[in-house]
């Protein structure tokens, strides 16, 4: 499986479930929520923009994907929406790794720079680090329509997260490799 390949079977609506422990807190949330991915190629205006923004020339992008979330609270969180671009820069002939750019429509701000890397076993992994920063997000499928996470945030500050996310596909079906 490369990148795109990857986008593209993730394209659709899927119902979320999360278990997040704020490990200096000792505290542990639960929530879910709705996601809804949609792949885009390397010629999506959205995908061209972004990689101006990086000023990266978009002929180097591979493709990408939208990505929009609406949490479901439970009390007493407040109601959360927001959606991500990510677009996939290739790294030379690897298929397997490369540059992913990446921006929230949250922040003003461009990201911690981020890479992925696809493992032999399919598994991705979406790495951010900076100095003050380590963030790793591990993605696989147990079945077309069932897939799984775990995020784990560090900070300098003392701030570490651990989340572990089952996720199930609600509407719209992978698209042939």
């Amino acid at each position: 499986m490369d990148i795109i390949e990857f986008f593209q079977h993730s394209a659709g609506k899927w119902f979320s479930q999360r278990t997040c422990q704020d490990l200096a807190a000792v505290k542990s949330v639960a929530g879910t929520t709705d996601l809804w991915l949609d792949a885009l190629s390397s010629e999506d205006p959205e995908a061209i923009a972004l990689c101006q923004e990086y000023r990266i020339d978009p002929a180097e992008a591979l493709g990408g994907v939208r990505i929009r979330w609406e949490n479901k609270p439970i009390d007493p969180e407040p109601k959360q929406s927001g959606s991500t671009l990510l677009v996939a820069i290739a790294n030379g002939s690897q298929p397997t790794e490369g540059r992913l750019l990446r921006k929230s429509a949250t922040a003003d701000e461009l990201p911690t720079p981020s890479r992925y890397i696809i493992g032999s076993d399919d598994v991705v992994t979406f790495i951010a680090e900076s100095e003050h920063l380590y963030e790793e997000e591990r993605i696989w499928y147990a079945s077309d329509n069932l897939r799984l996470r775990t995020h784990v945030v560090k900070r300098s500050d003392g701030f570490s997260l651990a989340s572990f996310y089952s996720e199930i596909r609600m509407g719209g079906t992978p698209k042939p490799a």
